[in-house]
């Protein structure tokens, strides 16, 4: 009877706890006082209700003040050098699993916990994934926090590991909610409206999504997938209204992975969504027997643009730049015959751009190594692929066909891990 007293007595002041009403001011000053409330609090009840008070505050700033949140957050958090340091020496002299323990708490710092800690607030874990989304925005104009940004991907990391999502496939039965947020996720090959979106779900179609448990109805990363005779060659071909009803498809071209979540960006689900899609095509029809893409080329028109004459002449020689000079900083309009009259000197741009322009010795630009880290190889380049207005100015109307040779995967992901070494085709090769 005394115990469930007690009991009864803890969780009434948890009901209350969760029911309180802060009553200061909602202002960035108000937030680091529940901020430091938060890390120093150990029960479970208080942690939820000022994790709770700390989000609804958070939401009602402004932008330059969440700013000054997180870089007050990153000061006050952040690990201490001096104290690392002496723990360390420490550590050289004894090397017990005590001091080692210690160590290891002070040079991660208190900013993990403090994220840990915001998880308990009601939906903390939607909250954290919007939270990041502003933080991304604020390292861009204060590279300091990107410390503070790395412990947010490291939790992230564990948080949506490919254990804890469920792959679902999208068809027409799906809910209302999760398809209506599909179209407006996609970004990429924009989906107009329900009819548009149908197409995209027919039996020469596959479309599947990754869903975390806590994130209801919210899908985290989606992709398509046509089942095409040899790879696609033209997105404009896939997303038409009609298909042909003699298809003899053998091959499955990945056409958009889109990444719904914002804060969620650099968590890499995308390696895992691609490799678990092609393993759930193989079981379902067996008649497709290769897995390729059709990617777009972000950046190879502002790359061009960028680049001096000078300089574009050392790549692709005087004559071939006098041929395709009118595409040098001018508004090329989509369909332009001279880009199909030069498509042999186009392609050897775009492979100078793909596999010889780097940052940190991978390419610069983002979705070839994010293909090439999945283990591709660099097929082909097509000319007039994304007949669009999107299409031209990212690109000149270039795609890129990456294919996924199944029994070579880990090798060619090895070697571009380990030895940076980038994997394409004899069609890539006369053009390097």
């Amino acid at each position: 009877m005394f115990l469930k007293k007690i009991i009864n007595s803890i969780a009434d002041a948890g009901k209350e706890l969760l029911s309180k009403t802060f009553t200061g001011k909602r202002n960035v000053a108000s937030l680091l006082e529940l901020s430091d409330d938060l890390i120093s609090y150990k029960g479970i009840a208080s942690g939820i209700a000022i994790a709770r008070e700390i989000s609804e505050t958070y939401k009602e700033l402004s932008i330059e003040d969440k700013k000054k949140f997180f870089q007050e957050i990153d000061k006050k958090l952040k690990p201490n050098m001096d104290l690392v340091e002496q723990k360390s020496i420490e550590f050289v002299k004894d090397k017990s699993k005590e001091t080692l323990k210690s160590l290891a708490a002070l040079a991660e710092g208190r900013r993990q916990e403090f994220i840990r800690r915001m998880n308990m607030a009601p939906n903390g874990t939607a909250f954290l994934v919007s939270m990041r989304e502003d933080l991304l925005r604020c390292v861009v104009e204060d590279p300091s926090l990107q410390d503070l940004d790395e412990d947010f991907r490291h939790l992230f990391r564990s948080w949506f590991n490919p254990g804890f999502l469920k792959l679902e496939k999208i068809t027409w039965e799906t809910k209302a909610a999760i398809l209506e947020r599909i179209i407006k996720y996609e970004k990429v090959h924009k989906i107009k409206d329900m009819d548009d979106l149908k197409r995209r779900l027919q039996e020469d179609r596959r479309f599947f999504a990754y869903f975390h448990p806590v994130l209801h109805d919210e899908p985290l990363i989606f992709v398509q997938v046509a089942f095409t005779e040899g790879l696609a060659t033209c997105i404009q071909d896939i997303i038409k209204p009609t298909m042909d009803s003699k298809l003899k498809a053998d091959t499955a071209t990945f056409y958009s992975i889109s990444n719904c979540q914002q804060g969620l960006t650099n968590v890499t689900l995308g390696n895992f969504l691609i490799k678990r899609v092609v393993y759930e095509i193989q079981q379902e029809n067996s008649k497709i027997k290769h897995f390729g893409t059709l990617s777009p080329l972000p950046g190879l028109v502002d790359w061009f643009n960028y680049l001096e004459e000078a300089k574009i002449i050392s790549i692709i020689g005087a004559e071939d730049f006098s041929k395709i000079k009118f595409l040098h900083n001018t508004d090329v309009k989509v369909g332009d015959p001279r880009i199909v009259e030069h498509k042999a000197i186009v392609k050897k741009l775009a492979v100078h751009y793909l596999i010889k322009e780097k940052v940190n010795n991978k390419p610069v630009n983002s979705v070839t190594r994010f293909h090439l880290g999945n283990g591709a190889s660099i097929q082909d380049i097509t000319v007039n692929a994304n007949i669009s207005d999107y299409g031209y100015k990212e690109s000149f109307g270039v795609m890129v066909n990456y294919i996924y040779h199944l029994d070579k995967l880990e090798k060619i992901h090895e070697d571009y891990i380990n030895q940076n070494k980038i994997s394409y085709s004899d069609k890539i090769k006369k053009y390097v």
